[in-house]
């Protein structure tokens, strides 16, 4: 089998306890009383993302609406502007994740900034629609701050699925 250059050592099988655990994690750390800055990255979305690209098959686009409910209801906001912004985003990050892994993590980076952009297109799109107002421009940087922790969620979620470099005569790998 031909392995994607970005992950040439093997991982260990993704734990689900530990997947649906980085999930609750994320969320309780967008339900913290930060304020309402526009900036704010939105580390349920990357976490989200995270998963949706190495685990598709456990953390889908359902799990992402359920997500989405829960972040419309702590935020007041509109019933389902997160939750369509959060599906749509899993969607289209399942769709592509073949592709990513083929590439290093700060290309991964890159690539993963237009989703984010798209997600936060689409809250805001559906807020003004709502008639909410304009949260500002400074809008414009949690797209950019959650591709720029792209690399660092990637580390510290990937670490518990990589063997141990003990490798002797009789197990190479």
């Amino acid at each position: 089998m031909i392995m994607p250059r970005a992950s040439r050592e093997l991982l260990l099988p993704a734990n689900p306890v530990f997947i649906w655990f980085t999930l609750a994690l994320a969320l309780a750390a967008n339900l913290m009383p930060l304020g309402r800055h526009p900036a704010l990255p939105d580390l349920l979305a990357l976490t989200l993302v995270f998963w949706n690209v190495h685990q598709p098959l456990r953390v889908g686009v359902g799990a992402a609406f359920v997500f989405g409910l829960f972040m419309d209801v702590h935020d007041a906001a509109l019933l389902g502007q997160h939750a369509l912004a959060y599906t749509l985003l899993s969607f289209f990050a399942i769709t592509i994740h073949r592709r990513l892994l083929w590439f290093t993590v700060p290309s991964q980076a890159v690539q993963v900034l237009p989703l984010f952009a798209a997600a936060h297109a689409v809250e805001l799109a559906v807020r003004m629609l709502a008639g909410g107002v304009f949260p500002g421009w400074t809008i414009l940087l949690a797209p950019l701050l959650e591709s720029l922790m792209w690399p660092i969620v990637s580390v510290v979620l990937l670490a518990p699925q990589r063997r141990a470099p003990d490798p002797d005569a009789n197990r190479p790998l």
